[in-house]
């Protein structure tokens, strides 16, 4: 049996519809009510513009509610549109940028391709190649727009199985990013792996604000890292095939 003394939990009509007098009583005993169960309200129907002291004016109270939620909806679909912009154009960029080394034939076109065309495309300020330390068998690596690394030093900034490393803020004494070091604030870095005729290597990609820190996506700058290996191999193999011909 319902306990009487509960307005919420006894009919107060025929139609087993709490009336007016229940609900204010209800009301007044738990001033705190509408405070609990904001979301009570929006279901409402508007009362008529109230004035007077003591008055709460519940229209405007709505109103705001409603505006309220109109501005959350549509910085919410403004956020989604832009994130959605920067998606497709960096999309667009990698595009570009792997349809460019494809069309690099010689070991020097890829090179120039990397360091000096890769940083329009990608809209970064500086690009750059590293590799460890390569023996007589890579006379290619030891050329002027390529950073030389210390042995081991690829494994220290990949732990483990890591294959892209953003940074927000990067302290760069030059090993990696030469004379741009300066320059360059956030940056990311994807590891080459060592293939026949190169040792394991880092591909940088820099900038002067940041435009790169941890949380971001990282499959587009793997994919161009990879795209890029497999270039290098065409390139270097061509070459050897080349060389031997003309042996």
């Amino acid at each position: 049996m319902s306990n009487p003394g509960d307005p919420l939990a006894q009919p107060a009509s025929a139609e087993g519809e709490l009336d007016d007098d229940a609900v204010l009583a209800f009301l007044e005993r738990n001033p705190d009510f509408l405070a609990r169960h904001p979301d009570a309200l929006a279901g409402m129907l508007a009362p008529g513009r109230w004035s007077g002291d003591g008055v709460v004016d519940m229209q405007q109270y709505l109103l705001n509610r409603r505006s309220q939620e109109m501005a959350e909806l549509r910085d919410s679909a403004e956020h989604v549109i832009e994130t959605s912009r920067s998606n497709m154009s960096v999309q667009m960029r990698t595009h570009a940028a792997v349809i460019s080394l494809l069309g690099a034939s010689t070991w020097d076109d890829l090179l120039h391709v990397v360091t000096h065309d890769w940083p329009l495309l990608l809209d970064v300020d500086a690009v750059s190649l590293g590799f460890e330390a390569a023996g007589p068998a890579q006379p290619r690596l030891m050329e002027n727009d390529i950073h030389r690394l210390g042995a081991g030093y690829v494994e220290t900034i990949f732990e483990g199985c890591l294959e892209v490393r953003l940074y927000r803020q990067i302290a760069d004494d030059g090993t990696l990013f030469g004379g741009a070091a300066g320059i360059v604030r956030s940056a990311a870095l994807a590891r080459i792996h060592p293939g026949h005729d190169w040792p394991a290597g880092v591909l940088g990609l820099g900038a002067r604000d940041v435009a790169f820190h941890p949380g971001q996506g990282t499959e587009l700058i793997s994919f161009l890292c990879r795209v890029l290996e497999s270039c290098l191999a065409r390139v270097i193999a061509a070459e050897d095939v080349g060389a031997g011909g003309r042996g």
